[in-house]
C-alpha cells in the first residue's frame, strides 16, 4: 500500500504501457453525477419505477432479471436509457486520459463520458459487450469514433481502443446487466471467448490501473481478473476506503498494489506531474 503515485504509473501512462480501467466511481470526481455512479444508485432508480420483490430490490442483476422476465427486455432497456439519458459530462480524469498516448482504456460502466472526452479525436474506436438476449450468438459490437458500426478488422487502424465490457448508453444502448446476461458471459469467460481479440493483443505485457473501482462482488472481481489475464504481473488500484477481506485477497492474488489516496487527489497529482514534465 502506498499514499504516493509510483513513477512507474506516470511513465507507463505517458508511454502507453499502463491501461486505465475505469469503474463507476470516476463519475463522482466533480461532485454529484447526472447519471447513476454506482450499482446501488442504479438499482434504486429502476426499482422506483417498476415494482420488484422486496428481497431483490437492492440487487441490480436480480432486479434487472425480474424486470426482463415479467415486463420484457425492452422495458429494462428503456429504464436504462432513461437512467443514462443526461448528456455525458467528461471530468478532469476523462480529459487527462484522452490526451495520453494510450492504446486501450477499459470503461466498466454504462455512461458515455469517456467517449465524449475523446470526441475531438478520429483515431479511436469502441468495442462494447452486448446482451445475447438481443444479439444472439454475438459477444461484442465495434463502433467507429463517430458511432457508426465497425468490424473487428477496423481496430487495427485505431490508435486507441475504448473497451466497454458491460456495454454502454452510446452509440447503440447495449447493456449487460441482468442475471441471464451475466450467465452467458461467465459461462465462457474463463476461456476468454467474450473478451475481444484486440483487447487480448493489447493487454499483453502491460499493467492495469484501476480507478473508481471496487472488488467487493464476485462479478467485479471476475471481470477484472479475466480482462487483465495474460498481462503483466504488476498493477495498481486507487482505493482510499479500507478494502474488505475479499478485496484484500483479490489484490494480493492479482498482484495489484493499493494506492491509499482519494481519487480526486490522485488525479490532481497525476495531472500536476504531467504538466511539470511538459514544462521541463
Amino acid at each position: 500500500m502506498t499514499a504516493t503515485i509510483p513513477t512507474e504509473i506516470q511513465a507507463g501512462l505517458a508511454g502507453g504501457q499502463v491501461i486505465p480501467y475505469l469503474g463507476p466511481g470516476v463519475l463522482d470526481l466533480d461532485g454529484c453525477s447526472a447519471v447513476p455512479s454506482a450499482p446501488e444508485t442504479l438499482v434504486e432508480l429502476i426499482t422506483a419505477k417498476v415494482t420488484v420483490p422486496h428481497k431483490i430490490r437492492r440487487n441490480l442483476t436480480a432486479a434487472g432479471q425480474y424486470i426482463e422476465n415479467f415486463k420484457h427486455r425492452k422495458t429494462l432497456v428503456g429504464l436504462l436509457k432513461e437512467a443514462f439519458a443526461a448528456a455525458p459530462a467528461p471530468n478532469g480524469l476523462h480529459r487527462y486520459l484522452a490526451g495520453q498516448p494510450l492504446p486501450l482504456i477499459v470503461d466498466a460502466w454504462y455512461d458515455a463520458s469517456m467517449a465524449a472526452a475523446l470526441a475531438g479525436r478520429s483515431d479511436f474506436g469502441q468495442v462494447q459487450g452486448v446482451s445475447r438476449a438481443e444479439h444472439f450468438g454475438e459477444w461484442v459490437h465495434y463502433f467507429h469514433a463517430d458511432g457508426s458500426p465497425a468490424a473487428e478488422a477496423d481496430a487495427a487502424n485505431w490508435n486507441l481502443l475504448l473497451y466497454k465490457p458491460l456495454g454502454g448508453i452510446a452509440p447503440a444502448a447495449n447493456f449487460i446487466l441482468s442475471d441471464s446476461d451475466y450467465v452467458e458471459v461467465l459461462t465462457e469467460i474463463d476461456i476468454q471467448t467474450p473478451i475481444p481479440e484486440p483487447v487480448k493483443q493489447i493487454r499483453s505485457g502491460r499493467h492495469f490501473l484501476f480507478l473508481g473501482c471496487r472488488f467487493r462482488t464476485q462479478l467485479e472481481r471476475t471481470y477484472a481478473r479475466q480482462i487483465m489475464k495474460r498481462s503483466s504481473d504488476l498493477h495498481w488500484a486507487v482505493l482510499p476506503d479500507e478494502p474488505t477481506r475479499n478485496e484484500e485477497r483479490f489484490l494480493a492474488e492479482q498482484r495489484i498494489r493499493r494506492i491509499d489516496l482519494p481519487l480526486g487527489d490522485f488525479v490532481r497529482r497525476l495531472a500536476g506531474a504531467a504538466a511539470a514534465r511538459q514544462a521541463a
